[in-house]
């Protein structure tokens, strides 16, 4: 007969935050190579983050990255309030950021959005920026 509550002993602990440790990404030598910690490591949490197009690799969970693909052809009244509210989302999945604001956008090609923000991270504000083709 299976119990109808179960008991499980209660302890008292301490939740400790893990430093943040990763390899370092060289991007003009294409090299994984070091290792980075705190406002560096964010740096490239965000950058992959950003471009990763979410639910495309089957190796990142539902909640990692953004999605863009379906802005292609949408106009510029829907995209640039579209894309504040999804990198803002993508980004904030992430415990280690606060917050996403202070958005700007230009138009330095036709079809093509430049958002430039700034992240509100543990360690410090980082000023981040993306290109999406529409």
């Amino acid at each position: 007969m299976i119990p109808s509550t179960i008991a499980f002993p209660t302890q008292d602990f301490e939740i400790e935050e893990q430093p943040t440790h990763t390899y370092k990404m060289d991007l003009e030598r294409a090299q994984v190579r070091g290792f980075v910690n705190d406002k560096e490591a964010m740096l490239q949490a965000i950058y992959k983050i950003l471009l990763t197009e979410r639910f495309q690799y089957v190796i990142y969970s539902n909640d990692y990255g953004i999605e863009t693909l379906d802005l292609y052809g949408q106009p510029i009244s829907y995209v640039c309030p579209e894309l504040e509210r999804r990198i803002s989302e993508a980004l904030c999945c992430d415990g280690r950021i606060q917050g996403v604001d202070n958005f700007s956008f230009d138009f330095p090609e036709r079809n093509i959005v430049h958002v430039a923000f700034t992240v509100h991270t543990i360690f410090g504000d980082v000023q981040a920026e993306r290109e999406v083709r529409i």
